[in-house]
């Protein structure tokens, strides 16, 4: 099996078409417990194929041959899963709840490749 990790996208874009700041606190607090039972039934449905639940992620610093700076990004979470082709592991997250119920905007699949020469 190979090793992939998905990184949780959120922008602003998704958050405004959603309507997510327009929902009064009743509402997205639904949404909310809505999202989080459609997360955890997925996280059940797909848990062979979960090497590394991940979490949300924080602000952002950048290490450069400049210093470090604070950035901003996209990434908004992590997750590693094993599957076996990118296909199948991106089918995984069709339809997940981080864009289906939640603004998120997307998840993005990559392998994690060996190291050259191991």
């Amino acid at each position: 099996m190979k090793r992939f990790l998905a990184i949780y996208i959120g922008t602003e874009d998704a958050l405004q078409r959603a309507q997510w700041n327009n929902l009064d606190e009743n509402q997205r607090k639904a949404r909310e417990a809505s999202g989080m039972k459609a997360w955890m039934d997925w996280v059940t449905a797909n848990s062979a194929a979960i090497v590394a639940h991940g979490g949300p992620l924080g602000k952002t610093k950048r290490a450069s041959a400049e210093g470090v700076t604070d950035i901003k990004n996209t990434m908004a979470g992590y997750m590693i899963v094993q599957a076996e082709s990118h296909e199948a592991a991106a089918m995984l997250f069709e339809n997940h709840p981080h864009f289906a119920i939640f603004p998120g905007d997307s998840v993005e699949i990559m392998e994690c490749l060996p190291l050259p020469g191991q």
